[in-house]
């Protein structure tokens, strides 16, 4: 997520916002991308077809995630799409969210109590069916951290890039992942694979400068790859960020709009790091809110050409989609409120949605679920998108509803 104003290395940002597994999504996921058509391959059945033999039988009732997740109502599916964001002070404080079915909550703030791992135990007993939660915040390094009094503290990015070698980055980040995930924190929001050069603190008018790792597209690929594999060694899923590149972005998404570089030079530029990451397995890939000048004219949130046609198409990313905050001024900018731009996302292939701290959580979280099962039911959306994504969600939980 992009951030407004920056405090020294061991302090972090005052909150303004933050910035899958099956194979192929499925066609719901990629109604809204007409630039993609897919085929079945099925085949006819003859008219007279034969009694299936049993072992056929048993294979054609085969238990799968999907298959229960086409139990669920719409409101279960839902719920599960959406992270919920709280003070890490006081988790509790979600405990409604948690219990009807909120697929992860967002630890926002500076300091992490001694006793978050127990806070986040007790929440994690509210969930229905005890089948996890997700739970994330930003722990990047530098300025942006938000429990570094009890993981330790790592340097910007800026400065992992310029004097660590990839066996220093991995190591540190996962002491770091290691002690995360005693805390009870599993998800971070981590690495930043953007591309910028430039050596400035990230602003209003520039949301990377010294969070990316290098203004070399080599440097940051690499980079890139060790900081998510010292994240997932330490038991943290990492999410790379933010598709398909913030570097040298004109503005910072949680102020306004903003535009990434021209398509042709993000497709050389700042499209490898993502190349990298994903082809080293990472689970988990953020979108950004910027729009991309000669592909796309929504914010990459909520263009389905930016996530089903190019993340999931040309790139073969099989994993989590996480949206970016969908409170960030660059969304309501372009005329959307939270709720519809959290259906336009899921219609375009993310699978969960982001939101930043609100003066009602509950109330906020409500819409947003209230608006996608009117989506479903209206036939915006189709149920077969929505269980796509509540998928991809529980394989990022390593979930197995057919032996839960």
């Amino acid at each position: 997520m992009p951030n407004r104003s920056i405090t020294p290395a061991r302090s972090v940002l005052p909150f303004r916002s933050l910035r899958s597994f099956r194979p192929w999504p499925t066609v719901g996921a990629l109604t809204a991308c007409a630039a993609l058509v897919l085929t079945s391959g099925a085949v006819a059945a003859p008219e007279a077809a034969p009694t299936p033999a049993p072992a056929a039988a048993a294979a054609a009732t085969t238990c799968t995630n999907a298959s229960r997740l086409a139990t669920w109502s719409n409101t279960r599916l839902a719920m599960l799409t959406i992270a919920v964001p709280v003070s890490e002070t006081s988790p509790g404080q979600v405990t409604t969210e948690v219990a009807q079915g909120a697929g992860g909550v967002l630890l926002f703030g500076s300091t992490a109590p001694t006793n978050l791992g127990s806070q986040l135990a007790a929440l994690r007993g509210h969930v229905p069916g005890h089948l996890g939660l997700l739970v994330m915040t930003d722990e990047e390094g530098g300025g942006i951290q938000r429990m570094a009094n009890l993981v330790g503290s790592l340097p910007w990015a800026r400065t992992m890039g310029t004097n660590w070698t990839p066996a220093q980055i991995q190591s540190a980040v996962h002491a770091v992942a290691v002690r995360m995930a005693a805390a009870g924190v599993n998800m971070d929001l981590a690495p930043v694979a953007d591309v910028d050069g430039r050596n400035v603190l990230p602003s209003a008018s520039n949301p990377d400068g010294v969070r990316s790792f290098s203004g070399s597209t080599a440097t940051v690929s690499r980079d890139t790859v060790a900081y998510l594999n010292g994240l997932r060694s330490g038991g943290v899923i990492p999410v790379v960020k933010h598709f398909p590149g913030l570097g040298y972005a004109s503005y910072n998404t949680d102020d306004g709009p903003a535009h990434t570089l021209p398509w042709s030079t993000e497709q050389t530029v700042a499209i490898p790091p993502f190349k990298a990451a994903i082809a080293a397995g990472a689970p988990a890939v953020m979108t950004s809110n910027a729009s991309v000048p000669g592909l796309a004219t929504n914010p990459g949130s909520i263009s389905p050409t930016l996530i089903s046609y190019e993340l999931r198409g040309k790139l073969g990313f099989h994993g989590l989609v996480l949206t970016d905050s969908l409170t960030a001024r660059a969304i309501s900018a372009a005329g959307w409120s939270v709720p519809g731009a959290a259906v336009q996302a899921l219609r375009s292939g993310a699978d969960m949605v982001l939101f930043g701290l609100v003066s009602n959580v509950q109330a906020e979280t409500n819409a947003i679920a209230s608006r996608i099962t009117s989506a479903v039911a209206s036939g915006q959306l189709s149920r077969s998108r929505l269980i796509d994504a509540a998928g991809h969600i529980l394989a990022a939980r390593h979930v197995n509803l057919c032996s839960a």
